[in-house]
Protein backbone atom coordinates (compact mmCIF):
# COMPACT_ATOMS: atom_id res chain seq x y z
CA UNK A 1 0.00 0.00 0.00
CA UNK A 2 1.36 3.30 -0.95
CA UNK A 3 -0.16 5.45 1.75
CA UNK A 4 -1.33 5.59 4.90
CA UNK A 5 -4.62 4.84 6.38
CA UNK A 6 -5.80 7.84 7.76
CA UNK A 7 -9.02 9.01 9.54
CA UNK A 8 -10.53 10.30 6.55
CA UNK A 9 -9.06 7.71 4.08
CA UNK A 10 -10.99 5.11 6.64
CA UNK A 11 -14.38 6.99 6.22
CA UNK A 12 -13.94 7.49 2.93
CA UNK A 13 -13.39 3.65 1.51
CA UNK A 14 -16.47 3.56 3.92
CA UNK A 15 -18.30 5.66 1.87
CA UNK A 16 -17.53 3.87 -1.23
CA UNK A 17 -17.79 0.15 0.27
CA UNK A 18 -21.46 1.20 1.03
CA UNK A 19 -22.12 0.77 -3.03
CA UNK A 20 -18.84 0.31 -4.42
CA UNK A 21 -19.67 0.13 -7.96
CA UNK A 22 -21.67 3.16 -7.90
CA UNK A 23 -20.35 6.37 -9.32
CA UNK A 24 -19.85 9.40 -6.86
CA UNK A 25 -18.64 12.83 -6.84
CA UNK A 26 -16.85 14.78 -4.78
CA UNK A 27 -19.66 16.66 -2.72
CA UNK A 28 -21.09 13.31 -2.28
CA UNK A 29 -18.35 11.57 -0.77
CA UNK A 30 -17.50 14.76 1.36
CA UNK A 31 -20.76 14.47 2.94
CA UNK A 32 -21.02 10.99 3.04
CA UNK A 33 -17.16 10.44 4.84
CA UNK A 34 -17.56 13.67 6.53
CA UNK A 35 -14.59 15.10 5.73
CA UNK A 36 -13.57 18.50 3.85
CA UNK A 37 -12.47 18.84 -0.17
CA UNK A 38 -8.84 19.54 1.53
CA UNK A 39 -8.50 16.00 2.95
CA UNK A 40 -10.75 14.01 0.24
CA UNK A 41 -9.15 15.17 -3.06
CA UNK A 42 -5.76 14.26 -1.80
CA UNK A 43 -7.14 11.13 -0.58
CA UNK A 44 -8.48 10.40 -3.74
CA UNK A 45 -5.41 11.11 -5.77
CA UNK A 46 -3.86 8.75 -3.64
CA UNK A 47 -6.47 6.20 -3.92
CA UNK A 48 -6.75 6.39 -7.40
CA UNK A 49 -2.69 6.16 -8.09
CA UNK A 50 -2.65 3.37 -5.99
CA UNK A 51 -5.87 1.22 -8.43
CA UNK A 52 -8.63 1.06 -5.71
CA UNK A 53 -10.66 3.57 -7.50
CA UNK A 54 -11.12 5.19 -11.21
CA UNK A 55 -12.10 8.45 -11.84
CA UNK A 56 -13.96 9.98 -14.96
CA UNK A 57 -15.00 13.31 -15.91
CA UNK A 58 -18.71 13.50 -16.53
CA UNK A 59 -19.51 14.20 -20.36
CA UNK A 60 -22.12 17.16 -20.29
CA UNK A 61 -21.96 21.07 -21.78
CA UNK A 62 -21.43 23.10 -18.61
CA UNK A 63 -23.41 26.09 -20.20
CA UNK A 64 -26.47 23.41 -21.02
CA UNK A 65 -25.95 22.42 -17.04
CA UNK A 66 -25.15 25.45 -15.76
CA UNK A 67 -22.20 23.74 -13.82
CA UNK A 68 -19.35 22.25 -14.16
CA UNK A 69 -18.79 19.00 -15.08
CA UNK A 70 -18.44 16.60 -12.13
CA UNK A 71 -15.41 13.81 -11.73
CA UNK A 72 -17.00 10.50 -10.66
CA UNK A 73 -15.88 8.11 -9.10
CA UNK A 74 -16.05 4.11 -8.88
CA UNK A 75 -14.46 1.37 -6.45
CA UNK A 76 -12.51 -1.17 -8.68
CA UNK A 77 -13.24 -4.48 -7.71
CA UNK A 78 -9.53 -4.51 -6.33
CA UNK A 79 -10.30 -1.52 -4.65
CA UNK A 80 -12.85 -2.87 -2.89
CA UNK A 81 -11.51 -6.30 -1.66
CA UNK A 82 -8.28 -4.39 -0.79
CA UNK A 83 -10.29 -2.46 1.17
CA UNK A 84 -11.92 -4.71 3.23
CA UNK A 85 -8.87 -6.56 4.05
CA UNK A 86 -7.11 -3.29 5.06
CA UNK A 87 -9.88 -2.15 7.25
CA UNK A 88 -10.39 -5.24 8.62
CA UNK A 89 -6.85 -5.93 9.67
CA UNK A 90 -6.96 -2.04 11.30
CA UNK A 91 -9.99 -3.43 13.21
CA UNK A 92 -8.48 -5.79 14.46
CA UNK A 93 -5.30 -3.91 15.64
CA UNK A 94 -7.94 -1.70 17.19
CA UNK A 95 -9.36 -4.14 18.89
CA UNK A 96 -8.71 -4.37 22.83
CA UNK A 97 -7.34 -7.04 23.93
CA UNK A 98 -9.48 -9.90 26.09
CA UNK A 99 -9.60 -9.69 29.49
CA UNK A 100 -7.16 -12.19 31.11
CA UNK A 101 -7.77 -13.73 34.69
CA UNK A 102 -6.75 -12.25 37.71
CA UNK A 103 -4.78 -15.35 38.72
CA UNK A 104 -2.75 -13.62 41.32
CA UNK A 105 -6.28 -13.03 43.56
CA UNK A 106 -6.72 -16.28 44.36
CA UNK A 107 -8.50 -18.24 41.73
CA UNK A 108 -8.22 -21.52 40.47
CA UNK A 109 -7.67 -21.63 36.67
CA UNK A 110 -9.29 -25.33 37.28
CA UNK A 111 -12.76 -24.13 38.63
CA UNK A 112 -11.74 -26.56 41.60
Amino acid sequence: MDFKLTPAVVRILQAFLTAPQTPRYGMQLMEAAKVSSGSLYPALTRLERAGWIVGADEDIDPRTEGRPARRYYTMTGEGARTARLELAELSEQMRPPAPTPDWAAGTNPQGA
